[in-house]
């Protein structure tokens, strides 16, 4: 029975190790990854080890083969070769690579740098291999949780990342704080009913409290956490309280289930090389997303619950941006 279980278990193991899809460079990399699409120009993927994340473009021409999981195999050089311009001067005589041999020990790609060489780090090293036939970078569809965006003036923390790769939810590198704490409201007896309650998206809370100043002949400084907030340029506001979840979700390595040390650790060390202010595990911070009867919604980095809590609008906590891209 011992030897038994034993060869049921070597079996699934192999079978797992058979349902992804390898992607083997020209580069001589390896991909484990879940193929999505394959076009005439690209193809699109997601990583085998985390399908749930962002999906992946790669070009054909950094591609020479693929083998799918039920082990059928495709050849991407004899693509190439049948659609390249014959008729064209500069180009080389045709002729038919030799059918490359699956490696025995190939080098796994080091995806843990891929999104550094996809344009999403600040500083953005030379390609080695650019393709002038492309129209458009598919490196700059890549980005993930963490890393410093820094495009067309705006910079930022990247939070999260839509399903199409290229659009998401930026956090500002700097942060109130103390002496410098802020508070949600100064308006007190009775505090204000400004309708900012929505839970999921900080900007209709923020024109919900710019509709309450002009229609009361208020001012941004009646409101000190909104007003630092939208004191960083155009399009950066106070998060609502899903927003700011998704923040400390983050922070902790994409999870609460127990405290990951090295992510925050990580992520603070890419925020302060940056120029930024660390994020604070040990103080609150507001929210734009007010619970009612003079009360607003903070929240914190902490990885033990109570992730939500509810405090007077005067009170003063930390404060930090957030930005579409």
């Amino acid at each position: 029975m011992k030897r038994l279980l034993t060869l049921l278990l070597m079996l699934s193991a192999a079978t797992c190790v058979k349902a992804q899809d390898t992607i083997y460079k020209t580069d001589s990399q390896s991909i484990q990854a879940k193929i999505l699409e394959i076009s005439p120009s690209e193809v699109r993927y997601k990583r085998f080890s985390n399908q749930q994340g962002p999906t992946y473009v790669l070009p054909v021409g950094q591609i020479a083969y693929i083998v799918y999981q039920n082990g059928e195999r495709d050849d991407f050089n004899a693509v190439q070769t049948q659609n390249a311009a014959p008729d064209k001067a500069e180009a080389a005589p045709e002729t038919k690579p030799a059918e490359p041999a699956t490696p025995q020990n190939p080098k796994p790609a080091d995806e843990t740098r891929e999104p550094e060489r996809m344009g999403w780090m600040v500083q953005q090293p030379q390609q080695q291999q650019p393709q002038p036939q492309q129209q458009y970078s598919p490196y700059r569809r890549m980005p993930e949780p963490g890393m410093i965006y820094d495009q067309d003036g705006v910079r930022g923390i990247i939070i999260d990342v839509d399903e199409d790769g290229e659009h998401g939810l930026l956090l500002s590198l700097e942060q109130s704080s103390e002496p410098s704490y802020r508070a949600w409201t100064l308006i007190r007896d009775p505090y204000p009913d400004t309708g900012a309650t929505d839970k999921s998206d900080g900007m209709k809370n923020m024109e919900a409290v710019a509709a309450y100043i002009a229609a009361n002949g208020l001012s941004w400084d009646d409101f000190p956490a909104f007003k630092w907030c939208r004191d960083l340029g155009e399009g950066w506001y106070l998060p609502s309280v899903d927003e700011m979840l998704k923040v400390s979700l983050c922070y902790n390595g994409g999870q609460r289930i127990k405290f990951d040390r090295k992510a925050r650790q990580t992520l603070n060390e890419r925020i302060k090389q940056s120029g930024g202010d660390k994020l604070d595990r040990m103080v609150d911070y507001f929210t734009s997303t007010a619970s009612g009867d003079g009360m607003a919604t903070t929240t914190s980095m902490n990885f033990e619950p109570p992730y939500v809590d509810a405090r007077p609008m005067h009170e003063r906590y930390l404060v930090r941006a957030v930005r579409r891209f």
